[in-house]
């Protein structure tokens, strides 16, 4: 019989791998926090990096303990959720499309709390969260130990994947300076989103 501290380890790490991938690829908090970060800076991003990180970790616990198999009984509301979060998306591409790019103000700042409430929304977060209940809940915990631990494990993995987004889009400011390689920027974005709404939809 594996050791405790082994089964844990095989258990842990294809967790793990997964929340990565699902952290470090592109999706709509990836392309908010590049698009953030190269309006406002890695400070003015921050905000939103917590805010992700919290309503994602909240989402989670919910989904371990429970939420998940409100899919399963009702999943018109899957498809309700995923229509609210592609008018969501296409409502920020409207604002990226018609920024000031001279002196960007009329991009707004997404808040913390903006940020988090917008998981609810995500179908990319409810996918990872409901896999995450689904398949990766460790054993030999209870359930609410068991959704905190898997929480953890997904904030841990995926603060750093949204950091990096982050600093992508930090790295890119000074060549963003010129308004029209910014106008482009943000069109670019705001092309990207439309296209992941238009997913979301299918």
């Amino acid at each position: 019989m594996l050791p405790l501290h082994w089964t844990l380890v095989t258990e842990l790490t294809p967790m793990v791998t997964y929340c990565f991938v699902m952290s470090v690829t592109p999706g709509p908090n990836n392309v908010m926090l590049a698009t953030s970060g190269a309006n406002f800076g890695y400070r003015g991003a921050l905000p939103a990096i917590l805010g992700i990180q919290f309503g994602v970790f909240s989402q989670t616990i919910l989904t371990c303990i429970g939420l998940g198999s409100v899919f399963t009984t009702y999943p018109q509301l899957q498809q309700i959720l995923r229509i609210a979060g592609a008018i969501y998306l296409l409502y920020l591409a409207w604002i990226l499309s018609g920024a000031n790019v001279v002196e960007g103000q009329e991009i707004k700042q997404v808040s913390f709390i903006e940020a988090a409430i917008f998981q609810a929304l995500n179908p990319k977060t409810w996918v990872k969260s409901v896999t995450l209940a689904s398949v990766f809940m460790p054993t030999g915990f209870g359930t609410l130990s068991g959704a905190i631990l898997v929480a953890m494990i997904g904030a841990m993995v995926g603060t750093p994947c949204s950091v990096m987004w982050t600093l992508f889009g930090v790295a890119i400011r000074n060549l963003l300076r010129d308004p029209f390689k910014r106008r482009v920027f943000n069109l670019s974005m705001a092309a990207t989103l439309m296209v992941l709404a238009l997913l979301f939809l299918r």
